[in-house]
């Protein structure tokens, strides 16, 4: 920091430099030249250290990628193995390259928007752009209630999904499916048939023990659920649920007990379960034999559908199967045409019969 007297066509001049750096040890430097009195330089000096002073004192405001791998610390303390991964791939693919050294209190809801919507143009899958967008939006969320953000600039910013049909299979094609798997003995027909009675994901069949079963109360504890990324832990929505269990239900239980001998758990461990592949078995399945093509967790929606159209009450439905929002439910609900059924039966209008008319000749005899 210095004031330096200097000449320029005979006459005095001061020339003022600051030099330091700020909280983040870069490099802050001010100059001034052509100033006419010591005075005034002096007080543009005074003016260049206090502008040094507060940006030696200001927080140090993290950039993207030192934000992520905050995020992602603490994230492991409560999420699962998979969500972590989730995080790691798509963001470290679609986002940080575009925003690794940008400070986070600099991306605005412009930048978001053109992250989503340009720079993640090879993005194919809306499905995709939306989850990435999701998860932006989370690590935000996370800065604003560190305080380090006034708001979050992703609010505002959606992408649409096209509702996509949910494949389910009838009354008829289920008999048909699980009479086929019966009689041909295929490895799955077990686990079909036990995920079509009690609308149970995958990975909470395959975690499924005799211990779960109350064969007396007539109730299966739904408790916790099992991934090939994170082994076993609770279900999806953290909490404990109870499926009833039918007479049939109930039959075909103690049929599976038989044959479990000791076995701790209801299912049998199958390979292609337990790498992932049990909806494509299901799918090469329903070709061949002729019914709607679906996947494993079709059967899920299948159950939920058949109930709702049978009349069992929403609320009823959602404890069963352990949605936590209405809206999930209501899903299916539409599917079902529940809340459709006979709303056309009192329009107030009918349509006349027709009446055979008369022929009339216009040949005179």
């Amino acid at each position: 920091m210095a004031i330096t007297l200097y000449m320029e066509n005979d006459k005095k001049y001061y020339e003022v430099y600051v030099n330091g750096a700020d909280s983040r040890g870069q490099r802050f430097q001010r100059r001034k030249r052509g100033i006419e009195s010591m005075q005034k330089a002096k007080t543009i000096e005074f003016e260049f250290k206090r502008e040094l002073a507060k940006v030696k004192e200001q927080a140090v405001m993290p950039r993207w990628h030192e934000w992520f791998a905050e995020c992602l610390s603490r994230m492991k303390l409560e999420y699962k193995p998979s969500t972590i991964y989730n995080y790691q791939t798509q963001i470290s693919k679609w986002v940080s390259p575009h925003w690794k050294d940008r400070e986070i209190n600099q991306i605005t809801k412009a930048d978001v928007h053109e992250m989503i919507y340009e720079k993640c143009s090879a993005i194919v899958s809306q499905n995709n752009r939306k989850t990435v967008l999701k998860l932006i939006r989370r690590l935000f969320e996370m800065a604003v209630d560190e305080g380090l953000l006034n708001r979050n600039p992703c609010n505002g910013i959606q992408v649409r999904v096209p509702e996509v049909e949910q494949a389910v299979l009838t009354s008829n094609e289920v008999e048909h499916l699980l009479k086929e798997a019966q009689i041909t003995g295929h490895r799955f027909a077990d686990v079909w048939a036990l995920a079509l009675m009690t609308g149970m994901r995958s990975g909470e069949l395959y975690a499924l023990s005799w211990s779960d079963v109350d064969l007396e109360t007539g109730f299966i504890r739904v408790k916790r659920q099992w991934s090939n990324r994170n082994g076993f832990g609770p279900t999806k929505s953290r909490r404990n649920r109870m499926v009833p269990i039918s007479d049939e239900l109930s039959a075909f239980l103690k049929r599976l007990k038989l044959k479990a001998f000791d076995d701790e758990f209801v299912l049998p461990r199958l390979g292609e379960w337990k790498d992932g592949y049990q909806a494509e078995v299901l799918r090469e399945f329903c070709m061949a034999i002729g019914v709607t093509s679906v996947k494993f967790h079709d059967l899920r929606a299948t159950f939920i559908t058949n109930l709702l159209a049978r009349g069992v009450a929403l609320a009823r439905v959602m404890a069963i199967v352990g949605h936590s929002q209405i809206a999930t439910t209501n899903v299916y609900l539409r599917k079902a045409g529940v809340d459709l059924k006979g709303a056309t039966d009192d329009l107030g209008y009918t349509v006349p019969e027709s009446t055979p008319g008369k022929v009339i000749s216009l040949l005179k005899v």
